[in-house]
């Protein structure tokens, strides 16, 4: 054995003592010492076709199993293919580590090949981004980027990783390994006394709510936001979508917001999502308490309301240590009889209307049909996952299909990350079906992902809603213009069904009710990456409203 060990060494040794199994990736010049070390670290390469798709991988991989999923990508323009990603992860409170290969630090300020200045392109998306400085303190750099992403709020972080740097060499004797804490979060409780007071408020108020922030919606997080509404008693209620009140995944919870005397906020912020606390979407007279690990954040809140008085307490602390906190103070008892039980049924409301809609012997399917049949096939299955999309086929299939372990594009309202989702959530859970509902313009920005499908086995079936349109910004054009002027939005009835077969997948076409079900059957039983193509009727996505029909809702 060699007294010394490569940086790429030290940096594959490390990851593999941080818990990671996997590495997401697209190969480049700079990143081949990383490939090599991983074969002896035991760390796995599943390699994408695009740099955003190993980086919507890691995202994913991070919300499912709160440890932070890798991306590593080759320097330059492979660097900068992967930053867009990046943003849809860090609105989503989503950890993971973006490793990106790097020119040779004795080279740059000479014109070095793919020389970029890559922590600060990542700075403005990241928690944090720096570019590694030797061999040795390569484990520091892992470890630290470990414990940022999942410290505080959950997001990403960027590692550059200079060529000469995974290529120098450092002594085993003084090249030690991160400890197995050193990848820990730092965390900050909230502290009894501080829950005490919370509970106090919360006892006093006569219609309370609590919001649960993206960090928790997932399965762990829905487990422990149910246990707390049964310790207390009190709505609590996850919001990850972009259309925030208006999420049609939440029914006309818009109603019951409105109503609310007291909101507390557990790790989401007082935003766009949330109208900024203002009316109408709340009372004039509503307060809020926000329980938040960053100061900014709360910050904001404050000046997004305008009214200091409206701010009932501001509490810096981790929201899911707070939730179980809560969960054991006494708060059950003085509001009003039967608020919890209105909030549950506005949010569950979905409109008569939609259970007939569809079932035609001709023409195009209904959205809401496409989202029920979907629901009866997964109800078959004793474990699975749901990713679905934005756009206006997404929101769709957000309020007709529900599960405990479910994906979406999260408050960036970014589009085309599902496909990559469902990879990593398929490696993720291997033994769950998996299925990933979106629309025909978001397939079209990672259709080559199958390809990583068919070649690492992992079994899916994507139902694309196809209405040959960017129907989210058609909607906007026809509310806004007309349709005389709607243009730049019409895409191709394409044969995305025929693409996966071309690719080794199993393709389906449905061009009518009936041949739905069956198609979906197929889909199921193949075995395969596969792709459903359903030719769907042009709607805008749905505002839930049990009082009328409501106005469309538009956006991501």
């Amino acid at each position: 054995m060699s007294d010394s060990l490569r940086g790429a060494d030290v940096l594959a040794a490390s990851l593999a003592r941080a818990g990671t199994r996997y590495l997401f990736s697209l190969s480049g010049n700079q990143i081949m010492p990383v490939y090599d070390a991983a074969l002896d670290a035991g760390l796995e390469i599943v390699h994408v076709r695009h740099e955003g798709a190993a980086v919507h991988m890691a995202d994913a991989w991070g919300r499912l199993t709160e440890v932070p999923g890798v991306a590593l990508v080759t320097g330059g323009p492979g660097h900068a293919n992967a930053i867009g990603a990046l943003y849809t992860a860090a609105a989503a409170d989503s950890p993971l580590v973006l490793l990106s290969g790097h020119a040779p630090l004795a080279q740059l300020g000479m014109d070095a090949f793919q020389e970029m200045r890559q922590a600060d392109m990542a700075a403005p998306v990241v928690k944090a981004s720096w570019t590694a400085q030797s061999a040795g303190t390569l484990g520091e750099d892992i470890a630290r980027a470990f414990r940022i992403a999942r410290s505080g709020r959950p997001g990403p972080v960027h590692l550059s990783l200079p060529f000469d740097v995974l290529e120098a060499k450092a002594s085993r004797s003084e090249t030690a390994l991160p400890s197995a804490g050193a990848f820990l979060p730092a965390l900050q409780p909230l502290s009894a006394g501080v829950g005490g007071e919370i509970a106090a408020q919360m006892l006093r108020a006569r219609r309370p709510l609590i919001i649960a922030g993206p960090m928790l919606t997932g399965m762990r997080g829905r487990t422990q936001r149910e246990a707390l509404a049964r310790a207390c008693g009190i709505p609590v209620l996850g919001m990850e979508s972009p259309r925030g009140v208006n999420d049609p995944a939440l029914g006309a919870v818009a109603e019951a917001l409105q109503q609310a005397d007291l909101v507390l906020l557990l790790g989401k912020k007082l935003d766009f999502t949330l109208r900024f606390g203002r009316a109408p979407a709340f009372a004039p007279d509503c307060r809020f308490i926000q329980i938040d690990p960053d100061e900014a954040v709360l910050a904001r809140a404050k000046h997004a309301l305008g009214d200091p008085g409206r701010i009932a307490g501001s509490v810096r602390a981790d929201p899911i240590p707070a939730l179980d906190c809560l969960a054991a103070m006494p708060i059950d008892g003085r509001g009003d009889a039967g608020w919890a039980s209105e909030v549950e049924a506005a949010v569950t409301f979905r409109p008569p209307a939609w259970a007939l809609a569809g079932n035609r012997a001709e023409g195009p399917l209904h959205p809401a049909e496409v989202g029920r049949a979907v629901a009866t096939a997964l109800a078959k299955s004793p474990s699975h996952v749901v990713v679905i999309d934005g756009g206006e086929f997404g929101q769709w299939a957000q309020a007709c299909v529900d599960a405990p372990l479910r994906l979406i594009n999260g408050p960036a309202g970014s589009i085309g990350s599902a496909l990559p989702f469902a990879l990593a959530a398929k490696l993720a859970h291997p033994e769950a079906t998996v299925a990933v509902l979106l629309g025909d313009g978001t397939f079209g920005f990672h259709m080559a992902e199958f390809d990583t499908a068919v070649r690492n086995k992992l079994a899916l079936v994507a139902i694309v809603g196809n209405d040959a349109c960017w129907n989210a910004e058609h909607q906007i054009q026809l509310n806004s213009y007309g349709a005389a002027r709607a243009v730049g939005c019409e895409l191709l009835p394409t044969r995305y069904d025929e693409v996966v077969e071309a690719l080794g997948g199993h393709g389906e076409l449905v061009q009518i009710s009936a041949e739905l079900p069956a198609a979906l059957g197929r889909a199921f039983a193949s075995g395969k990456p596969a792709c459903v193509n359903v030719m769907l009727e042009r709607l805008a996505a749905p505002n839930v409203s049990r009082h009328a029909s409501g106005a469309p809702s538009t956006g991501h």
